[in-house]
C-alpha cells in the first residue's frame, strides 16, 4: 500500500512540474510570441549620451529581451557598417521590433534591407535626419522633436531673456536635414517679427577632419568673439549635440544667453558644462534641474539659460521600446495618437504636446515647455 501511495504522489508531482513549466511557473513565459526581443540602435556616448543611456535603461528594465547596439561615431563615412548593425539584429528571428535613434543618414536604406529580409518586424525611428516623407513610408512609426514649432518657441524664449540678436551655429550637412533647415527658416521669420537680428555662423562639421574636438574648440573660441562684437544681449544656439557643452561654458563665461540645447532636456550639455555628477540622481530629472539651477545662479547666469525639464531623446527611445512590446502583443495601435501621447507622457512624467506631422502616416512630432533657470532671482 505504501508503495502504491508513494507512486501516486510521485506521479502527481511530475504532472504538477510539467504543468508549471508549461505555464511559465517561474514567472517567465516560454516559447511563442511571448519570448520575443526588441533591438535598439543608438550612437555611442560621445555622439549622443541621452540615447545611449535610454537604451541601457531599457536593458535594465527588460534584461536580455532588449538588445542594444551602437552605430559608428563616423556614421557618415561608415554607413555600410551602420546598415550592417541593423540587419544583424533583423537576422535574429526572436527580434520582432527594431528602434533606431537617432535616424542618421543611411536609416532609410537600412529599413529597406530589413524589409527585404523580413516582413514580420516592426521598424521604429526616433529623431530622423532624412526626409520625413521617406521615413514615414518605410517605418511603422517615427517620432521627432517638433522642430518647426521650436523655430517659434526658441526665439520667444530668447526675447523673454532680453536678447537683441540670435546667433545660429550649424554646418551644411545639418542644414540639409529638412526639419533643421525648416526650423532655421522659421528662426529667421520669428526673429524678424520680434525685432531680433538673426546671425548665421558656419561651424566645422564634427564629422569633418578635425572631428568633435575641432567643433568644440571653434565654439569655445568664437562665442567670446561674438560677445566682443555684439555685446552680451545675444542668444547662442547650435544644431549639433557636441556643441552644447562648449556653448553653455562659453555663454556663462562671456555673459550671453543660451535659450535651449538642440536636443533639450536636463541631461543635455548642462551637467558636463557645469561639472555636475548625475550618476547618483538615477534619472531624477527634477533633482538634475535643481542642481543645474543652483550652478547657473552661482555663476551669474540667472534668467539667461533654459531647457526643457524633459530629456526628449531618452523619452522617445523609452516610449518606442514600450510601444514595441505592446504592439507586437497586439495591445496598441501605432496610429492611435492618444496612445502615443499617453506613453510619451508616462515616460517623461510630464505633459507633452504630440501631433501627427504628416497626414495619413505614423510620423509624430513632440514638444514640451521650457524652464528658464533662476528667472525669479
Amino acid at each position: 500500500m505504501n508503495r502504491l501511495r508513494n507512486a501516486v504522489v510521485l506521479l502527481l508531482l511530475a504532472v504538477l512540474a510539467v504543468t508549471m513549466v508549461g505555464c511559465g511557473g517561474n514567472g517567465e513565459e516560454t516559447g511563442g510570441e511571448s519570448s520575443f526581443k526588441i533591438g535598439i540602435v543608438t550612437g555611442t556616448v560621445s555622439q549622443g549620451e541621452d540615447e545611449y543611456r535610454a537604451a541601457e535603461i531599457m536593458v535594465e528594465r527588460y534584461g536580455d529581451r532588449v538588445v542594444h547596439v551602437t552605430y559608428p561615431d563616423n556614421f557618415m563615412q561608415e554607413q555600410e557598417t551602420f546598415i550592417g548593425r541593423v540587419t544583424e539584429l533583423a537576422a535574429d528571428p526572436d527580434i520582432k521590433a527594431i528602434i533606431i535613434c537617432q535616424g542618421v543618414p543611411g536609416t532609410a536604406a537600412a529599413l529597406d534591407k530589413v524589409r527585404e529580409m523580413r516582413d514580420d518586424i516592426l521598424l521604429m525611428v526616433g529623431v530622423g535626419h532624412e526626409d520625413p516623407q521617406v521615413i514615414a513610408e518605410k517605418a511603422d512609426i517615427a517620432v521627432d522633436r517638433d522642430e518647426v514649432e521650436r523655430g517659434r518657441t526658441i526665439p520667444e524664449i530668447a526675447k523673454e531673456m532680453g536678447a537683441t540678436k540670435f546667433i545660429h551655429y550649424s554646418f551644411p550637412r545639418h542644414l540639409s536635414i529638412p526639419l533643421l533647415s525648416q526650423r532655421r527658416d522659421r528662426f529667421k521669420e520669428e526673429c524678424e517679427k520680434m525685432g531680433i537680428e538673426f546671425i548665421e555662423i558656419s561651424a566645422p562639421d564634427p564629422m569633418g577632419p578635425d572631428g568633435i574636438p575641432g567643433t568644440q574648440k571653434f565654439i569655445l573660441e568664437d562665442v567670446p568673439l561674438q560677445v566682443q562684437t555684439h555685446g552680451k544681449d545675444i542668444a547662442v544656439f547650435g544644431t549639433n549635440l557636441s556643441m552644447q557643452e562648449p556653448l553653455i561654458r562659453a555663454a556663462l563665461d562671456a555673459g550671453c544667453m543660451f535659450p535651449e540645447p538642440c536636443s533639450p532636456g536636463p541631461t543635455m550639455g548642462y551637467p558636463g558644462a557645469l561639472g555636475i555628477d548625475v550618476e547618483g540622481m538615477s534619472g531624477d530629472m527634477k533633482a538634475i534641474m535643481d542642481a543645474i539651477e543652483e550652478e547657473i545662479i552661482a555663476k551669474g547666469g540667472a534668467g539667461r539659460f533654459a531647457t526643457w525639464p524633459v530629456a526628449l531623446n531618452m523619452t522617445i527611445i523609452q516610449s518606442l521600446a514600450e510601444l514595441a512590446f505592446q504592439a507586437v502583443e497586439g495591445k496598441v495601435d501605432l496610429s492611435d495618437l492618444d496612445a502615443i501621447t499617453a506613453q510619451m507622457e508616462k515616460e517623461a512624467d510630464s505633459e507633452m504636446l504630440v501631433r501627427r506631422y504628416l497626414d495619413g502616416t505614423n510620423y509624430y512630432v513632440v514638444i514640451a515647455g521650457s524652464y528658464i533657470f533662476g528667472a525669479d532671482n
